[in-house]
């Protein structure tokens, strides 16, 4: 699927992170029963992964209260006047419940226009970027002049299912935990993002398309759920090495089809924001794709994965320190389990100043 547009700009990214920072080498210090008996060495977790930390919000948060907060930024940031706002998205894996709309609660606290859609998007580590295709749609035919897509991402109840699990099953071998390190990897954050069409830019960076393509042979590769054995905490396995190669695979692809849409060439690209996995997984896709690294803006390393929210809030960090200039072509590189892929292209020609949350 292909996708082009006249009249949409991306006005603007912002992000909101959880203070309890929780390193790698503490959740291996809490595996030490698995790690002792299966003779783990220490450091692996970080060593296989590129990924230090990640953060983790209070336990029993509802991920829309943070969505309220991170969305109102990005309404504050653009400078939009919130009657403009026809479409809000909550486009996280997290939601607070299984109805109503997660997007319910959170328009209601922003106040917003009656006349607004609103719902939740569920498209695994695509969530936001799916829903901001979405809302561009809606722009460029003229349904509404602005939108916001939001999410929030919590990882501590999947990260510490995950270790009670691989303690507690005495029976796993070597073998048999390698689809549980991927959770192990998950962090916690929100972002938000805020589209509006042409005349009510302050900026001017426009989206120009993008494509999005699926590869849904591979749609077993990454499942998560409830445990039923424990109270319905969430339990996630993920074949990794697989899931990486055909991903990549789906991306390079995808790429060629972006290209073409854009009518870029590679090395016109000057930054690119993508899905923030891990070490190896960056660096298979810039090989594939024939991108040098240094384009990249990477967030894995201290924030870990933090589903769908990882893209949009290394794109918002990565602004906010001044890592895009004007007349910069961006791609937003999407890879999402399913295997679905969402590459979006933006003409950036100001950055408007805030400060992030933390």
């Amino acid at each position: 699927m292909r996708f082009s547009y006249k009249n949409v700009c991306l006005e603007a990214f912002s992000y909101t992170l959880p203070e309890e920072v929780v390193t790698s080498a503490q959740i291996e210090a809490r595996l030490e029963p698995l790690y002792r008996r299966l003779r783990l060495p220490e450091g692996r977790l970080e060593l296989m992964t590129g990924i230090a930390q990640r953060r983790f919000w209070p336990a029993g948060m509802l991920p829309g209260d943070q969505s309220v907060r991170t969305a109102e930024k990005a309404i504050r940031i653009a400078g939009l006047d919130k009657r403009h706002v026809g479409a809000l998205v909550h486009g996280s894996v997290c939601r607070d419940y299984v109805e109503p709309a997660t997007a319910c609660a959170v328009h209601h606290r922003l106040g917003l226009p009656e006349r607004c859609a609103i719902y939740d998007v569920s498209n695994a580590c695509l969530g936001l970027l799916s829903g901001a295709v979405q809302v561009a749609n809606m722009i460029e035919l003229g349904q509404i002049r602005a939108g916001v897509v939001v999410g929030t991402e919590s990882g501590r109840g999947l990260v510490e299912n995950t270790i009670r699990r691989l303690n507690s099953d005495t029976s796993l071998s070597r073998n048999d935990i390698k689809p549980a390190v991927a959770s192990l990897t998950i962090g916690s954050g929100s972002a938000a993002m805020v589209l509006v069409d042409g005349g009510l830019s302050r900026t001017g960076n426009r989206l120009l398309g993008g494509v999005a393509r699926a590869n849904t042979d591979f749609c077993h590769l990454c499942r998560g759920g409830t445990d039923e054995s424990a109270d319905a905490a969430p339990l996630m396995w993920t074949d990794s090495e697989t899931l990486l190669q055909q991903g990549v695979q789906t991306a390079r692809l995808a790429f060629d089809e972006f290209l073409d849409t854009l009518g870029w060439q590679k090395a016109q690209i000057d930054k690119t924001f993508c899905h923030q996995v891990g070490r190896a997984h960056q660096k298979l896709l810039f090989e594939l794709l024939g991108l040098d690294p240094a384009i990249d803006y990477t967030t894995f390393d201290r924030l870990g994965n933090t589903g769908a929210v990882a893209l949009p809030t290394a794109a918002a960090i990565g602004i906010e320190q001044g890592r895009l200039a004007p007349g910069d072509r961006v791609a937003l590189l999407g890879i999402g389990s399913g295997i679905n892929v969402l590459m979006l292209g933006l003409d950036w020609r100001k950055s408007l100043g805030d400060e992030g949350t933390v």
